[in-house]
């Protein structure tokens, strides 16, 4: 797991070149750059360099895993397939068809729907329930509350924007995976886990490691539900837009993000 304390140093002075920023393997580094640099052009190559190192992380540890599997299959040792796939002359399993049926570009993982007492149990359909804390301010106290929401959105698609299999452009469907959840968490916390080992298909997995992260290292109450959300095919929008205000407002208390007037 990265700890994020060996960080390689950013180019010092000059404008910065494909070169440099292709040089950087050290996913905070460039994160920092990002933070701190205001010009245009200069920021799209930052986020495409960021995208590529995601990239090649990724196919790194492909690469390392067909390789231990082949060792072991030169063993004798039988596995199992790694997720997402099968290996050469195993038969796929029907949960395997079904994933490789999936399109490559990382929809959103289906879920059955909940049964009738479980939609009883949360109040509502499609709303998993809300534990802990109560939401840092809700929609209908805001004035302009419609332009808070667009807000937050914007900010989370900004923070996201490098990582691949993410593209937010709402509070429901955008998140039904975990990917999102995992990708804002990552952005602020990388030395918690590796985005790159990340599975689309793992919606639990992907669901508990950005909550239990961002409770851990950035002290956000787990608002949502695992079980809650893995029982819908979309998550309800009140609930993510919820907690997405109360990680920004946790992230703003320890100084991670600066804003000119203070929340609620």
């Amino acid at each position: 797991m990265e700890t994020g304390t060996d960080t390689q140093a950013a180019p010092s002075s000059g404008p910065l070149t494909s070169e440099q920023l292709a040089a950087i393997d050290d996913e905070q580094t460039l994160s920092d750059m990002l933070d701190k640099t205001e010009d245009f052009e200069q920021r799209r190559m930052i986020r495409a360099a960021m995208r590529d190192l995601l990239k090649r992380k990724r196919e790194q540890r492909e690469r390392e895993r067909g390789s231990r599997q082949k060792d072991l299959r030169q063993q004798g040792v039988g596995t199992s397939a790694p997720a997402g796939g099968v290996h050469k002359g195993q038969k796929p399993s029907s949960t395997t068809q079904q994933s490789q049926q999936k399109t490559t570009t990382w929809t959103k993982a289906a879920a059955p729907s909940p049964s009738k007492s479980a939609l009883n149990s949360q109040g509502s359909p499609g709303s998993p329930s809300m534990t802990k804390a109560q939401p840092c301010f809700g929609e209908a106290a805001v004035p302009n509350s419609r332009n808070v929401k667009q807000m937050l959105l914007d900010w989370c698609r900004a923070k996201t924007e490098p990582y691949e299999g993410v593209d937010i452009h709402n509070f429901s469907s955008s998140w039904a995976d975990g990917l999102a959840f995992c990708a804002l968490v990552h952005r602020f916390f990388p030395e918690g886990f590796e985005y790159c080992t990340l599975d689309p298909y793992d919606r639990k997995a992907n669901f508990e490691k950005a909550f239990k992260t961002a409770e851990r290292l950035g002290g956000c109450p787990a608002l949502l539900d695992v079980d809650d959300l893995l029982r819908m095919r979309e998550p309800d929008w009140k609930c993510v837009y919820t907690y997405i205000q109360e990680f920004y407002r946790c992230l703003v208390e320890k100084g991670l993000v600066k804003t000119k007037k203070k929340t609620p």
